[in-house]
């Protein structure tokens, strides 16, 4: 199989800038059916990222003496405060082996898609790569029969 990512990439891509609110930003995701959220600058350029995960369970939620205000989601909190800063991306023309490596390897379920320019283009998830295994099998069983 040497499909690339542009083949199976979500190319609609829902992100929103660093000083929006984690509210904001949860209902955005709730409202698109989507679990990974890029954040992106002024000039669109990748950022961040976040997931349904962060919002519900930001990373410094265990180093905190008092936790009850965690599970509020209010805009108080930016994404910028709790997005990912060191973001696994794939690139348009990567396989999709290596782009399956890139999830494996860092335990992700998504990862932003950049074109050459490094510019945001799409996503690709789990979903997606399940989509390009069903294609493949059913391409296999259709040359047996």
């Amino acid at each position: 199989m040497s499909a690339k990512v542009s083949d199976y990439m979500t190319r609609k891509v829902i992100s929103v800038p660093p000083e929006t609110g984690i509210r904001e930003a949860f209902f955005k995701m709730k409202e698109h059916h989507i679990r990974h959220l890029p954040i992106v600058d002024d000039k669109h350029k990748l950022v961040g990222i976040v997931s349904d995960r962060e919002l519900r369970r930001p990373g410094w939620v265990d180093e905190s003496p008092d936790v009850s205000h965690v599970y509020q989601l209010d805009d108080d909190l930016r994404v910028s405060d709790v997005m990912i800063k060191n973001v696994h991306v794939v690139h348009t023309y990567n396989t999709l082996h290596k782009a399956v490596g890139v999830l494996l390897d860092h335990n992700i379920g998504a990862a932003p898609v950049l074109d050459k320019t490094e510019e945001l283009v799409g996503m690709l998830s789990a979903v997606d790569l399940l989509r390009a295994l069903d294609d493949e099998l059913t391409s296999k069983r259709s040359k047996r029969t």
